[in-house]
């Protein structure tokens, strides 16, 4: 599943994004708000959207909710299927791009994907701040077409046009959370797989 992801999104076509989802961003946000990173794994900080009144803000938070027992791993995937978010506190992850991994041998093979025709996605995602830390995770559907290749789930990748439906719910969760249609997707194998 889905542990890393990389940020490219130039603050402009972030501001562009959000724009075009018809959404209010504090006078105080800056491109500093948006720190590029080739990975963010979990464990790492990373750019979250939230609601905030009838706005939003980007604020960074840890990918991967603390663990909910001792010894137990952060919960950076979260499935989405059957459930409603009504009443949680949803989020969306801005990203250029996640990544998914296939083979048996370390390292594995690295596949990049990318939302087709668009420098930037949102990922579903939900927010927590248990311990006093601002956390993460990413939801996740049954694969789409571009995915099942690769993997048997997939992380929910909302086009800008749907964050403010996502975050205040103004569209049908079932709408949302699922996968996107063949060819939405671009995928590139940016390290191939040990022989």
């Amino acid at each position: 599943m889905c542990n890393d992801y990389e940020q490219h999104v130039a603050y402009a076509e972030y501001l562009k994004a959000v724009r075009a989802a018809e959404l209010d961003t504090p006078a105080s946000e800056t491109e500093a708000d948006l720190p590029q990173a080739d990975d963010i794994k979990v464990g790492d900080l990373g750019p979250v959207i939230r609601a905030k009144g009838n706005g939003i803000e980007l604020i960074p938070m840890t990918f991967g909710w603390p663990p909910s027992r001792p010894k137990a791993p952060p919960t950076f995937n979260f499935k989405s299927d059957g459930r409603s978010f009504a009443d949680s506190r949803r989020c969306l992850i801005v990203c250029s791009g996640f990544y998914e991994f296939t083979g048996t041998k370390y390292p594995k093979a690295k596949h990049r994907f990318r939302l087709k025709g668009s420098p930037v996605m949102g990922i579903a995602g939900l927010w927590s701040d248990k311990a006093e830390e601002l956390a993460f995770t990413m939801l996740t559907t049954e694969p789409g077409p571009d995915i099942k290749p690769y993997h048997d789930r997939q992380v929910v990748v909302l086009r800008p046009e749907d964050w403010a439906h996502w975050l205040f719910l103004t569209k049908p969760e079932s709408e949302l959370l699922r996968p996107l249609p063949k060819g939405s997707l671009e995928v590139e194998t940016v390290r191939p797989a040990v022989k």
